[in-house]
């Protein structure tokens, strides 16, 4: 029984294995094979000091973790990850947490599940923010640690033993979601738990899941991604109140950020690059903007000239739930002369000035209002605790 045991581990092992062999056409890239030294590295963490191989030598078993500030699993993970710290550290377990990332091979878009990007001065921020019990180290300048490792997504986990030789390679567990009882398959600490027992590895390699490494070669497709962006249509149509009372109804899946505005108002065009900003962060998320200009109606041709100097067209994903909708922008221009019939139908606490923003929820209820200049990191975050930081089961 006990050789069908390992012969039966073996199979898992080798078809995990034939999963995570293809790699991205990255130089340089390689792919530790189980039983591998431990590449070694010198990285800064974010306690702002260099952190090499040779300062975890006396931890019986090292566990090397690429993780990163904006991917949903990476952040799904993290109290799993803390969690296995707390279990493991008194059995001489040391876990060290890696992000392997360029901040310029994020696509703006890319962001939408984190207040940060991948930066090593928001990486501080993060892992302040979600109190990690691991150090954190930066890789994104170089990403030669995460070349040497073969790291393929965060989150993706290596384990060495005692001698520094790989003994399990991939996911940290089979959930992609942050609710711990999700998890069915616990591979990594069942490879800590292996090992400290002096066993065998029962499943050796698994596939790595989650958002892939944001390697700096990929920097021209972002730039590619921009300047599409910059060269997309923007329209813009008239509305009344009663166009507006329907589009704050809402009744879609998505978060509506309404933004009342007008050329002639400075705050509102000094506040509209993070209008922007926040719809191209969020462009892949159940999310839109739809701003009403308060221009005259003879000057729409004004307005649009405006929101196509912004930028301000719609993210390709929305397209498909406007036309549902019968609607073909998120520009409009409120052309009635009543501005109280535009409270009515918007927000009736509306005091009147310009710009004056608010969130609207799928059900039409208002979870956020503003009035004056937006900013545009506190607008964000709003939006985030609202969306959420992970896929959701």
């Amino acid at each position: 029984m006990k050789k069908i045991h390992l012969i039966l581990a073996f199979l898992l092992s080798a078809t995990a294995l034939l999963s995570v062999q293809a790699a991205p056409g990255i130089p340089g890239l390689n792919t530790l094979a189980i039983g591998d030294a431990a590449p070694d590295f010198d990285l800064k963490g974010t306690d702002g000091k260099q952190h090499q191989l040779a300062d975890y030598e006396s931890a019986k078993i090292l566990v090397i973790v690429f993780i990163s500030n904006h991917c949903p699993d990476a952040q799904a993970a993290e109290g799993r990850l803390k969690k296995l710290v707390t279990d493991y550290s008194p059995r001489g377990v040391a876990l060290v947490a890696i992000n392997p990332n360029s901040p310029e091979g994020l696509r703006a878009d890319e962001l939408g599940y984190s207040k940060y990007n991948d930066s090593y001065e928001e990486m501080i921020l993060h892992a302040k923010e979600q109190e990690f019990n691991f150090p954190y180290l930066n890789d994104g300048d170089t990403q030669k640690t995460a070349k040497a490792y073969g790291c393929l997504a965060t989150p993706h986990v290596f384990v060495f033993d005692g001698d520094r030789r790989l003994q399990y390679k991939g996911e940290l567990d089979d959930s992609r979601f942050a609710d711990p009882k999700t998890v069915k398959r616990a591979a990594a600490r069942d490879a800590i738990e292996a090992l400290l027992a002096g066993k065998p590895v029962p499943l050796a390699e698994t596939r790595p899941h989650g958002c892939s490494t944001k390697w700096l070669e990929k920097k021209a497709n972002v730039g590619k991604e921009i300047a599409q962006w910059k060269n997309k249509p923007v329209e813009i149509e008239t509305i009344d109140a009663a166009g507006v009372a329907k589009l704050r109804k809402n009744g879609t899946r998505k978060l509506r950020l309404f933004n009342i505005w007008s050329t002639s108002c400075a705050p509102c065009v000094q506040e509209f690059p993070e209008l922007v900003q926040t719809a191209r962060k969020f462009g892949m998320r159940q999310f839109e903007l739809i701003t009403i200009s308060l221009d005259h109606p003879q000057d729409i041709g004004k307005a649009k000239a405006f929101l196509e100097k912004q930028n301000a067209s719609l993210p390709d994903r929305l397209k498909g739930s406007l036309e549902a909708e019968g609607r073909t922008t998120n520009n409009y221009l409120y052309s009635a002369a009543s501005q109280d019939e535009l409270a009515k139908a918007l927000d009736p606490e509306w005091p009147g000035p310009i710009p004056y923003s608010v969130l609207v929820a799928p059900d039409g209820s208002i979870v956020w209002r503003h009035s004056g200049m937006v900013d545009g990191d506190e607008l964000r975050t709003k939006i985030l605790s609202i969306l959420g930081r992970y896929y959701q089961p």
